[in-house]
């Protein structure tokens, strides 16, 4: 295990190292505040049926921030690696292609987890302000980090894969964003086609990120997508080993 945390801190500082982190940082922090200005802006104006911390993790700001961070994030991963030549002593280093795969995917989660940490205090300062709270309990709250959590999971192991098929970290960024996009778009034929049938429906309901998002963040935790994310981010990264494995021998 000593080796995994040595890959993994080596992941985690090689982040804060690269200017693509500090814009990733920034440029989200501007989505996200814009994105919860704009939302207890307009439920001042009129009443509503739900709270703030529901409208912020199921707004249009809030989707397209979150939607674009992966690629950005995962693009380097292996990528740069490969395109730098500096994989070639990792390879040949006395460490596991798993641990090195599960290092990338561990560093690049770490780094997702850090950008929600401030959208947090977000609640705390409004609840201080305003003496309500942002959500109905506590249960909105974890539902909603959980299921950022396995969302970020599954996308990251997404561009995990990207990442170890090209050299390139544009093609890289291009590839997981088209790929992330396309499962994202899938969970919305469902509202976009009406004359659907109910099994059909439910079957397209169950990839929507969108509706396991707004169930969530109510406070009701479903198994379903639960299992549904945590198996695709274990397929993921089992392609991402297959495929390194598959680049190594060819080096």
């Amino acid at each position: 295990m000593r080796k995994f945390y040595a890959l993994l801190s080596r992941e985690v500082r090689s982040y804060f190292y690269s200017p693509i982190a500090y814009i990733v940082l920034i440029f989200f922090l501007l989505i996200s505040g814009v994105d919860f200005y704009f939302q207890v802006s307009f439920m001042n104006q009129r009443p509503v049926q739900y709270t703030v911390q529901e409208a912020f993790f199921n707004s249009v700001f809030f989707w397209f921030a979150f939607v674009l961070i992966f690629p950005l994030i995962t693009m380097r991963l292996f990528a740069e690696e490969f395109k730098l030549g500096t994989i070639e002593p990792l390879m040949t280093a006395p460490v596991r292609d798993w641990q090195v795969v599960l290092s990338k995917f561990f560093g690049a989660l770490v780094f997702y987890l850090i950008l929600w940490v401030p959208p947090a205090f977000y609640f705390i300062i409004f609840q201080q302000i305003t003496g309500q709270p942002a959500a109905h309990s506590a249960g909105a709250y974890s539902g909603s980090y959980l299921m950022l959590l396995l969302l970020g999971m599954f996308y990251l192991s997404i561009g995990c894969l990207a990442s170890v098929l090209t050299k390139n970290q544009i093609i890289a960024a291009v590839i997981s964003f088209c790929a992330i996009t396309l499962l994202f778009f899938l969970g919305l034929v469902q509202f976009i086609l009406l004359d659907v049938s109910s099994a059909t429906r439910d079957l397209l309901g169950y990839f929507s990120a969108i509706e396991h998002m707004g169930t969530f963040s109510r406070g009701i935790i479903d198994t379903r997508p639960i299992v549904f994310y945590v198996s695709m981010t274990i397929v993921m990264l089992a392609l991402t080993h297959q495929a390194f494995q598959s680049r190594k021998w060819r080096l």
